[in-house]
């Protein structure tokens, strides 16, 4: 494991809360009864775009993000880095990793979360605003010259386990974030970790 590839939303950090905000936005502006938290998690999906046309089929995901990336900037809502990650960050420094983000959420959104949690500079880059990284891991790993063989996709939700197996890279599933272990599970990732705090003991363990 000489390359790691992160997932942003629920491995890194906890925006759990300002996104439910924002996606609240979306919906009230269109009439729809808001979501809880726990109601969120079990609905929302990625890629994104499959999510919204799912609630608002046929209203262009352009038009939904005017909406939503404002709600996101203003939401005072708390966003924290989950425990364990610098933990494990820091490990990954040790032991020379090169590490990237990739993340669906939008650019100027994990931008400043990175810099606000003293997180930005563990990363050589941050790919963000990703509509479907199936399409795009590849590009990365092109991009970067990284070896497949060398490189893990860590990540929260089944979409980053997809995008993993579609790169040929291996897959680490973290519970922290989006979406439920047994649903999580139904995409068949190569590792399952409760958390990076986890990850880390076991690299350490492996090393």
């Amino acid at each position: 494991m000489q390359n790691v590839i992160f997932d942003w939303s629920g491995t890194v950090v906890d925006d759990l809360p300002p996104v439910v905000e924002a996606t609240n936005a979306v919906l009230t502006r269109y009439g729809l009864e808001m979501m809880d938290r726990e109601r969120f998690r079990r609905e929302f999906s990625l890629p994104f775009t499959a999510f919204y046309e799912r609630l608002l089929p046929g209203v262009e995901i352009e038009e939904l993000e005017l909406i939503f990336r404002p709600a996101m900037a203003a939401s005072v809502a708390p966003v924290t880095v989950i425990p364990g990650a610098v933990a494990f960050l820091e490990k990954c420094v040790e032991a020379g990793c090169r590490m990237f983000v990739l993340s669906s959420a939008p650019p100027e959104a994990v931008e400043a979360q990175a810099e606000a949690l003293g997180l930005a500079g563990y990363f050589e880059k941050i790919y963000a605003g990703v509509r479907d990284k199936r399409l795009r891991l590849s590009g990365i790993l092109e991009e970067q010259r990284l070896d497949p063989e060398q490189t893990v996709m860590i990540g929260d939700m089944r979409h980053d386990v997809h995008a993993a197996q579609s790169a040929g890279v291996r897959s680490i599933a973290v519970l922290t974030g989006y979406e439920f272990p047994e649903v999580i599970a139904e995409a068949r990732p190569d590792i399952t970790v409760t958390d990076l705090e986890q990850l880390a003991w076991l690299l350490e363990r492996w090393r």
